[in-house]
């Protein structure tokens, strides 16, 4: 019977939980508090966390992290009354499997659960040399058609026949680790295993143990000999996820592992030879992490043997109609539905949208779609709310003025506005001038131009 721990201080939520999931068979404990949780979780072992963000003394958060070092196996849905993709994406990125809003639907929490039961930890056991069969919905890689999707591939196609590093680049939900997938795929290694470790979500007193493995008694809790991802991924791909939140120590002795391809367990006096291709991603920018000494120069040169940079999905919405219609089918496949097709006026919302959280956020709403949809095709009705009427915080407020004052003038109006979309194309590039006038629809002179006028460096 799995043991599923409710965090909760909405005392009528934790017994509306507890009596479906006993139905359902599982054994449930709840607490009112981050703090009760802790003193629960020290003493129990637990399968899966329901957390409310919002609590009393923690926020899901901060949560979050205090879970992951007590009970690090241990799957955390974090649920909230509030739609914040920002929040859902740290969250994720903090090691939750997912994050649901209320009010909580049975069918879909119940899905949540189960997936997140049957998801086996990313770097907790090795993946079959030979499989017989891939699973394709969790390792074909989808190409867009946008330019920079069509370099991406072309960038693939070309690195996965060598066996050199790679850096990915792009922010969270861009598909690093499934580009990281097609590399492997399309390499000779592509018969041995795949290993996926999210540093980001590594306690950092484990992260040691979890990289290079640990020989019985090498510390409190250590009861037998385990391998570390180098190790399991032998002869295979290793996928660093977040490369930039390892700790300076583990840097140190990844550095060795990248020179002399040999793995020392901790506690161990052995060392163990390995034959890994590595392959990074990281949503950070490692040269200003270097410059600020936060990561190791020799490292990212070591790393840095070819680079793939993942273009965020708003910068190419020729691209989400692609990715919308590949994960309908995945959430048919995964739902037993049989939606056949979306609505243009859907997609067009889709197209129009802010995508923050990028692919996985997409895919995200693509399924909650799925799953209250009863008819043939998506209609705007199965969106989230917010999808549909967007609440953009960087964009600018205009006041008009009424009282005795003269409104502002439509020049005034339409030069402001014009001015603060330069500003917001900038940030998204990173100051890239050939790519805001990509993301403006306008030449690079008309650009410079406009930054001349507006006074902006």
């Amino acid at each position: 019977m799995k043991k599923i721990l409710i965090i909760d201080d909405d005392r009528e939520i934790c017994l509306l939980l507890r009596k479906y999931l006993t139905k359902k068979g599982f054994e449930t404990h709840e607490a009112l508090s981050g703090k009760e949780a802790e003193k629960w979780l020290k003493k129990q072992e637990v399968d899966l966390i329901l957390c409310d963000f919002k609590l009393p003394d923690y926020n899901g958060l901060e949560m979050l992290e205090k879970i992951k070092i007590i009970r690090p196996a241990a799957k955390v849905i974090i649920i909230t009354g509030y739609s914040d993709v920002r929040i859902a994406v740290e969250a994720l990125k903090k090691g939750a499997f997912e994050y649901v809003t209320k009010p909580l639907y049975p069918d879909e929490i119940m899905l949540t659960i189960t997936n997140a039961l049957e998801t086996e930890h990313k770097q907790a056991a090795p993946v079959p040399k030979k499989p017989s069969r891939p699973e394709a919905s969790k390792t074909d890689f989808i190409s867009g058609k946008s330019l920079s999707a069509q370099k991406v591939n072309k960038h693939i196609e070309l690195i996965a026949p060598t066996d050199m590093s790679v850096i990915i680049l792009g922010e969270t939900g861009t598909g690093k680790e499934y580009v990281a997938r097609a590399i492997h795929q399309k390499s000779a290694r592509s018969g041995a295993p795949f290993i996926a470790v999210d540093c980001g979500a590594l306690p950092k007193d484990l992260a040691g143990s979890e990289l290079f493995g640990h020989v019985k008694g090498a510390f409190t809790g250590a009861l037998r000999d385990k391998k570390g991802c180098f190790e399991l991924a032998n002869e295979g791909t290793l996928f660093l996820d977040e490369i930039g939140n390892l700790s300076y120590e583990n840097q140190i002795k990844l550095l060795r592992v990248l020179q002399e391809r040999k793995v020392k367990p901790l506690g161990g006096s052995q060392e163990r030879k390995v034959d890994v291709r590595i392959i990074v991603a990281t949503n950070e920018d490692l040269k200003t992490a270097v410059r600020k000494g936060e990561f190791r120069e020799d490292i990212y040169h070591r790393l840095n043997e070819f680079k793939i940079e993942l273009s965020p999905l708003r910068e190419r919405k020729e691209d989400i109609e692609v990715f919308a219609l590949h994960f309908l089918k995945l959430a048919n496949e995964q739902l037993l539905k049989n939606v056949e097709s979306i609505d243009k006026r859907v997609l067009k919302i889709l197209e129009n949208y802010t995508w923050h959280g990028n692919l996985r956020e997409l895919k995200n709403v693509i399924k909650r779609a799925v799953l209250l949809c009863d008819g043939p095709a998506l209609s705007k009705e199965h969106l989230p709310e917010e999808i549909i009427f967007p609440v953009e915080d960087d964009q600018p407020d205009f006041e008009i003025l009424i009282d005795g004052e003269a409104p502002p003038s439509l020049k005034a109006v339409t030069e402001a506005a014009e001015k603060t979309a330069i500003i917001n194309a900038l940030k998204r590039t990173n100051n890239n001038k050939s790519k805001t006038a990509e993301v403006l629809q306008v030449d690079r002179k008309t650009l410079y131009n406009k930054l001349k006028a507006y006074n902006l460096s």
